[in-house]
């Protein structure tokens, strides 16, 4: 037989005392992870909360201008089409040998931006393929309808466009005055639109 070994048991005081001798420590392991993730959740939940405050209350720019100032007419050679003001304005301007008119560079298909292909004499939309003559009529490609044609006059001897006032050619409006400026005849410094 073997001898017995005492059982030693805890004491009660000894294990609620840190071995400081001080009071018992409020910041332990656990309680630790508890008010991190407590924290944590609060925290989402409040800037979830934030979030929907938000969007209450979108952000909205202001309407940029509609009118347009663009380059003299003497600028652009007869048969050129530029698209410096494509990217600022959705403005692709047209010079022909009888005056001007101002294509808005918004596709008909889907909205995407045509751009002039200088070598195949088109303006070709990226997204799904349409195909647009210098003078926006459509002739390849998804595209449902010619682009629109925005209003054009002159200001001061500067080509003024107004990006608010669209004609479309399906509906016969390209042949309103607005739709095209005549050059050298229109007299400069007349404003029209």
């Amino acid at each position: 037989m073997s001898p017995r070994l005492p059982v030693v048991r805890p004491d009660p005081a000894a294990t609620s005392e840190p071995p400081g001798g001080g009071p018992p420590t409020l910041w332990t392991r656990r309680s630790a992870l508890n008010r991190l993730g407590w924290w944590l959740v609060s925290t989402s939940l409040g800037a979830s909360f934030v979030a929907s405050l938000s969007a209450l209350f979108p952000r909205v720019r202001p309407t940029p201008p509609t009118r347009v100032v663009l380059g003299r007419p003497d600028e652009l050679a007869v048969g050129e089409v530029s698209e410096r003001w494509k990217k600022s304005d959705r403005v692709i301007l047209v010079r022909t040998a009888e005056g001007f008119y101002a294509l808005r560079s918004v596709c008909t298909h889907l909205g995407c931006v045509p751009g002039w292909q200088a070598s195949e004499k088109k303006l070709k939309c990226f997204c799904h393929g349409s195909g647009f003559h210098a003078d926006g009529v459509n002739f390849e490609g998804p595209a449902p309808r010619p682009l629109e044609r925005l209003a054009i006059g002159l200001q001061g001897g500067r080509i003024l466009v107004d990006t608010a006032r669209r004609f479309r050619a399906e509906r016969g409006e390209w042949s309103q005055p607005a739709a095209f400026l005549p050059w050298p005849s229109a007299a400069p410094g007349k404003a029209r639109s």
